[in-house]
């Protein structure tokens, strides 16, 4: 597994990539990749932070791990190829942007535009083997994430993070809650949405003020 990343994170994470789990991980990686169909492709594992680099992200949405599903993971958590169909937690991502903000509902569901836009986009675990969901999970994927996020945490200030569900909840620890932004709600999965718990969250309206209140401007959601 080449550790294929955007330059502006290599000063923060390189302690990361030379640690014993991180060479473990890497050697099971590539043999999961050798052996079997894994998401997302090679090329698209670090692409999280190829879009949004160290010093623009100013947003963090945190994931559990990729689409296991015929080629729909693109790197990035909660997003899919141009032309696929939108899973049932990016569709309810959609509504509440909708009821939120008023925007149209998208017909592409690549979030590219948002990492594209200070947003990192981040699943807990980076790959899983087709059709095994949570396959690649305890293998020191959590732990590399787990770095970075207490990296963001201790480098930067004034990050917004938008913690959906029980599992992005866990990570509050890592978090310097005292210089960062947090806004938690349940998970946009159908389960949690349709018990009341993601729906009217108004996260999407609440960051763009935050952002503002910074000068950051404001996210083209």
């Amino acid at each position: 597994m080449e550790v294929a990343i955007h330059k502006s994170w290599k000063p923060y994470l390189k302690e990361e990539f030379s640690k014993d789990y991180f060479r473990r991980l890497t050697q099971f990686v590539r043999s999961e990749y050798a052996k079997y169909t894994c998401y997302p492709k090679g090329n698209r594992i670090f692409a999280a932070f190829d879009h949004s680099i160290f010093e623009a992200t100013k947003v963090v949405i945190i994931g559990q791990d990729p689409y296991h599903g015929p080629d729909q993971a693109n790197g990035l958590c909660f997003s899919v190829k141009d032309g696929k169909a939108h899973p049932p937690s990016l569709i309810n991502i959609f509504k509440e942007i909708e009821g939120d903000l008023g925007i149209s509902y998208p017909s592409s569901g690549n979030l590219e535009r948002w990492a594209d836009q200070g947003i990192l986009l981040l699943n807990a675990t980076l790959t899983v083997r087709a059709g095994e969901a949570g396959s690649h999970q305890k293998q020191g994927w959590e732990i590399f994430t787990d770095a970075v996020i207490k990296k963001l945490s201790d480098e930067k200030e004034e990050l917004i993070f938008l913690l959906w569900g029980g599992y992005a909840k866990k990570k509050i620890p890592l978090i310097n809650i005292a210089k960062h932004h947090i806004l938690t709600s349940g998970h946009p999965s159908p389960l949690s949405a349709n018990r009341g718990l993601w729906f009217g969250n108004k996260h999407f309206s609440k960051t763009n003020q935050i952002l503002q209140t910074q000068g950051a401007g404001s996210i083209n959601w």
